[in-house]
């Protein structure tokens, strides 16, 4: 049996149908340049038949050094030959050696939704096929809805395939368009497919069943050579089979071998979801910034023993950390790993103090978890190493309508910085909190102009005691970014615009002083 699995990713053109997403041409090639480096071996970027974008990045973008570049598409319309057919001529003519067309494998499709023959879609196919590689292509097949066509007419579906393979596809994929299928069924068919065909075989898995993942490792145990999927799992419904996943457990589970450095998951995984503007999902295995978080005092204090009593593999394996929450659950042994990790002296005194003013806050309505940056200013603050780089003696909010009905919020904040030094400045914003933000960073610039690097990138509010109705103490998180690193802050207070200005403050205080801890 070959070990060696080929990793085929579509997150630019499957990927792009999640809902609300668009990719620039700018935005496909720096993912393409990631992916190269990463090591897939198929970079699927499009269709350059179907939109401008698609057919802009195929006449400008350079070549990935490692990855094959490929273009997708359908077969040609009924009734047409391929080569007359507009689409199949803007493949042919498209920078890409490898093309990845896909045709009907199931007879409910080609009856009900094509409405022709089952010999013209057969005919389709082959001629699509052929048309490209006597252009010099080398084709992808995806057999659409394989799975659902196998078990509905496992006789025409097999006959679709070997239709593909007789007019020169490489590679056949099988595809389970609608996620419905079961581990045990796409295992099963593919290796019948295995049997009636000789060219390579790959798989297609969508995740409206939640076992995507699954049914890709299940085909790879029954023959399939080669994976698609996209990197976070994106994709139209639920998504595709999540790569991010898929190469981790092929390789760090079940000994197969992949070009793909694994090493880079995380960071891969986190920069496509930076540049399609999305949240990382914290909950992803692997790459998840959730994966190797441990809370729990007992469990912190085995991992500090062995870390392989609480997680299945390394971290370092898949370019993720292992990160140790702080709170009330938290033993001493948890408290004393950070400290070490912070370069604070982990003494009873310090270990006790850090304690119990987690302890009191945390009563009141704090929660550190999600909160990385105000942890640290805790534990510095508790520790006797933090000295404020500002104070801010007074704000006030204005908030007016004006005449065509809107409310206009107005912040008015005086900043002074350790030397006694002054600036008092307003600023306008979408609303109270927006106003103050941009007040505090345009009075801070005036002595630390880093700090207009920074913007904020996830603002969360929520009520902690909804039976105190509009008296109810609020939590409030945010996230900020300098274009580099993320952090989260968080305050609370019965007033909503004291807790988000405290969860302001320090996230500002915390990128002026965190260079002054790394010793850069």
């Amino acid at each position: 049996m070959d070990k060696r699995i080929l990793i085929f990713d579509t997150t630019l053109r499957d990927g792009s149908q999640t809902e609300g997403m668009t990719f620039s041409v700018g935005d496909k090639k720096e993912i393409i340049s990631r992916l190269d480096a990463l090591g897939v071996d198929f970079i699927e970027g499009g269709m350059p038949q179907s939109n401008p974008t698609d057919h802009n990045l195929f006449d400008s973008v350079r070549m990935p050094e490692h990855a094959a570049l490929v273009a997708f598409g359908s077969t040609c319309r009924p009734g047409i030959p391929a080569s007359e057919d507009m689409g199949m001529r803007t493949l042919s003519e498209c920078s890409a050696e490898w093309i990845s067309i896909f045709g009907k494998s199931w007879r409910f499709h080609v009856d009900n939704v094509l409405r022709i023959t089952p010999e013209e879609n057969l005919r389709m196919i082959y001629d699509s096929i052929r048309f490209l590689t006597d252009k010099g292509k080398r084709v992808i097949f995806d057999a659409e809805h394989y799975f659902d066509g196998y078990k509905d007419d496992p006789g025409y579906a097999s006959e679709v395939i070997k239709t593909a393979e007789k007019a020169g596809a490489e590679w056949i994929t099988l595809c389970d368009t609608n996620g419905g299928s079961l581990p045990s069924e796409v295992g099963r068919i593919v290796s019948a497919a295995a049997d009636i065909v000789s060219c390579g075989i790959g798989i297609h898995c969508h995740n409206d069943s939640d076992l995507a993942v699954a049914c890709t490792l299940s085909a790879v145990e029954n023959g399939a050579g080669m994976v698609q999927g996209t990197i976070n799992g994106l994709g139209e419904r639920c998504g595709n089979a999540n790569l991010c996943s898929v190469i981790p457990d092929l390789t760090l589970k079940m000994g197969y071998e992949v070009n793909a450095d694994v090493t880079m998951l995380t960071s891969v995984s986190r920069a496509v979801a930076e540049i399609a503007n999305m949240t990382h999902d914290s909950s992803m295995p692997y790459v998840g910034s959730k994966a190797f978080t441990h809370k729990g005092g007992m469990h912190i204090d085995a991992l500090l023993k062995n870390p392989h009593t609480y997680e299945h593999i390394t971290p370092e394996s898949v370019g993720n950390h292992r990160n140790y929450l702080i709170s009330e659950q938290t033993g001493k042994a948890g408290v004393v790993k950070k400290l070490t990790e912070l370069g604070i002296d982990a003494d009873d005194r310090h270990v006790r103090s850090v304690l119990e003013r987690i302890k009191d806050l945390e009563s009141k309505g704090y929660q550190f978890e999600g909160a990385d940056a105000s942890l640290e200013l805790l534990i510095r603050r508790e520790c006797g190493g933090l000295t404020s780089p500002f104070m801010i003696p007074a704000f006030r909010i204005y908030i007016d309508e004006i005449d065509n009905g809107s409310i206009k919020s107005e912040a008015s904040i005086k900043v002074a910085d350790e030397f006694g030094n002054l600036e008092h400045t307003a600023s306008d914003g979408d609303g109270p909190v927006d106003a103050l933000n941009n007040a505090l960073k345009k009075a801070l610039t005036k002595f630390f102009p880093d700090v207009g690097e920074i913007r904020l990138t996830d603002y969360k509010v929520r009520v902690l005691d909804e039976k105190a109705a509009t008296a109810a103490p609020v939590r409030v998180m945010i996230r900020t970014t300098d274009g580099v690193e993320q952090w989260s802050t968080v305050g609370v207070s019965t007033n909503v615009i004291e807790a988000s200005l405290i969860a302001l403050v320090d996230s500002m205080e915390y990128m002026l002083l965190k260079k002054t801890w790394r010793g850069t």
